[in-house]
């Protein structure tokens, strides 16, 4: 068993607060669950046809019908997007876990000697503080039987002391003299020097726990199968206090008052629990392992581990197909795509190199699978810097391929993996309705034009059994986990997707800045301005809405009023959320030095960690 020192990514030593933490026991959803969830999808379902069919036919409202069809467009757009949500997690099957192979032959590979394994950890610029205890437990991974291992440090930033931290635990280290495209760059460098059959990828605070080769390995009997991908699981996401710790710990006031903005006075909530919307459990143990079933799930980079032969069979495919197109649109003067594909690339040069290359494969017919069991930790961002540099990351990316990237669609990937893509890709092409469906009860406000014929009592008997029957499907779908997060960054995130989108559109290309692994330090009001102006328009609606109401303006109706006053204030939490972000900071009795305690450790049946 590995032991290690915890990621040390200040003075403070402040991660070592967190290095007794356990991962959560991931449980697969029951049958009955499942057929209780089903039902109630089926319900929301018919319920919402019915509500959008009233909508388009009984309910525009004729003295506005721009403004009303706007807002049914919108309003159908959004219930698409949850028929691809109930689709992308429609049902749950785990692929049986399966022992490690111990010849050649068991994994699907030609020749003789063992299976070699190699171990990448990526950096940029993180320091060896953060990285010095990933390579330690790289190092201590358990070794099955047949299995040769290599790890080695990919230093992309020529850092000072990397060199001298891989001689020192005698780990393989290499570097290039250029970025050249970003970590799938990194990847290739070290793919090109080295002869590992599978690669497992970790970024630079992905701390494997011993048991990942044993238990992710023998999903590689099947020959189809190209990559595997784990769980992430950050150990660092703060508890938060308690009304009682609230008045004990020292705080700051900025950190006191953010941690006040969500609910004031409730006993038991614990105020500044994972303040920057990071906890990834609804993605991992809800999507992707619902999409499983299809041999859909994507790779997410950390904590995956990777089939060399698929790799480069599908870069030397992408290179031969860039050829021919090169050749066509040279006769044809059509200006080349910017990213140009002039040398092999196992993993695609992009942002997103990840999904990309998970599309690429996908389209070739390989299978990808989602081990359910937690494998590996890592660290969150800790500031809203660090959140804003991940989120515009990811859907600079996106729009990208969704621009760029969508001929990879027409290969021969199955339609039920198109479906899962597309959700993906659906969630964030919401920037063009989302916006509207926030600000609408705010255009009504101060408007006194309502987008539908009248709030009479026809409306709320087809839009009440809709929300209703929608949110206990959803709630039981995801077994119980807070689904209010996700649709709070959906909101929060609106002004980073709209940016990653105009530059996109503009022609940018997408950067790759490594997300910060350090505490903030200090508030950051630059990512909350977007929040702020949201605010201010949407209270001084109300403001002006109650006004108006009072002096009995035209249009002005206190229906009307109390309808989109709901709305507004329930839309504006998703904004306080990104403000509480800005202004939240870690106790400063949190940020006391402990001593580095090894991970210990806790038996799940067959994953032993």
């Amino acid at each position: 068993m590995a032991t290690s020192k915890v990621a040390v990514v200040s003075s403070s030593d402040y991660f070592n607060n967190f290095a007794d933490r356990k991962p959560p026991d991931l449980q697969p959803l029951s049958q009955r669950s499942t057929a209780v969830w089903h039902c109630l999808a089926g319900i929301t379902i018919g319920l919402g046809f019915w509500y959008l069919h009233w909508r388009w036919t009984a309910s525009l409202n004729p003295e506005a019908i721009v403004f009303s069809t706007f807002v049914v467009c919108a309003e159908t757009a959004a219930f698409l997007g949850s028929m691809l949500f109930f689709f992308d997690i429609w049902s749950e099957k785990d692929t049986a876990i399966k022992s490690a192979p111990i010849t050649r032959d068991e994994a699907g590979l030609d020749g003789d000697g063992s299976i070699a394994v190699d171990i990448f950890v990526t950096t940029f610029d993180e320091g060896t503080s953060v990285v010095r205890p990933t390579l330690v437990d790289a190092i201590g991974v358990n070794v099955p039987e047949g299995i040769s291992l290599k790890v080695t440090l990919l230093d992309d930033g020529l850092q000072t002391g990397m060199k001298q931290l891989a001689d020192e635990l005698r780990v393989e280290y290499l570097s290039r003299d250029t970025n050249h495209g970003f970590k799938a760059g990194n990847l290739r460098n070290a793919l090109m020097q080295s002869r590992g059959d599978f690669v497992v990828i970790c970024d630079a605070d992905t701390r494997l726990f011993p048991n990942f080769l044993k238990n992710t390995l023998g999903y590689f009997r099947d020959p189809q199968v190209a990559w595997v991908q784990t769980p992430h699981w950050f150990y660092d996401i703060p508890d938060g206090l308690t009304l009682t710790q609230l008045t004990t710990f020292e705080l700051t006031t900025r950190s006191r008052f953010a941690s006040f903005l969500p609910a004031v006075g409730l006993p038991k909530y614990r105020f500044g629990k994972d303040p920057f919307l990071s906890d990834p459990v609804v993605f991992f143990d809800v999507i992707q392992r619902r999409r499983n079933r299809n041999g859909a799930s994507f790779c997410c980079g950390a904590g995956s581990i990777h089939r060399r032969e698929a790799l480069f069979r599908d870069a030397l495919e992408r290179r031969s197909q860039h050829a021919l197109s090169q050749a066509k649109r040279s006769q044809t003067g059509v200006s080349q795509r910017h990213y140009a594909v002039n040398d092999l690339q196992p993993f695609c040069y992009h942002v997103s190199e990840d999904i990309l290359t998970s599309i690429g494969l996908h389209s070739k017919g390989w299978k990808s699978v989602f081990h359910p069991e937690v494998e590996a930790r890592m660290l969150s961002p800790w500031s809203v810097s660090a959140w804003a540099t991940q989120k515009l990351k990811y859907a600079g990316g996106t729009f990208d391929i969704i621009l760029h990237d969508y001929s990879m669609f027409f290969g021969n990937m199955r339609w039920a993996i198109k479906l899962h893509y597309f959700a993906t890709f659906w969630s964030y092409i919401a920037v063009f309705w989302l916006p509207i469906l926030l600000f609408a009860p705010v255009f009504s406000l101060f408007t006194g034009i309502a987008p539908i014929e009248s709030y009479s009592r026809e409306f709320f008997l087809h839009l009440l059994p809709v929300l209703l029957f929608n949110e206990l499907a959803v709630f039981w779908s995801c077994k119980g986990y807070n689904t209010h997060t996700g649709r709070a960054l959906a909101v929060g995130t609106l002004s980073i997707q709209m940016r990653a989108l105009y530059q996109i559109i503009r022609g940018r290309r997408p950067k790759f800045p490594s997300t910060p692994k350090k505490p903030g330090n200090r508030r950051d009001w630059k990512h909350a301005r977007p929040a702020l102006i949201a605010l201010a328009i949407m209270y001084a609606a109300v403001a002006w809405g109650v006004f108006a109401t009072s002096h009995r303006y035209e249009g002005h109706s206190m229906s009307l009023l109390v309808v989109n006053t709901f709305w507004v204030l329930w839309n504006s939490g998703a904004f306080l959320r990104l403000l509480r972000m800005s202004l939240w900071l870690p106790p400063k009795q949190s940020m006391r030095t402990k001593s580095p305690k090894p991970f210990i450790g806790v038996a799940r049946g067959k994953n032993e960690i």
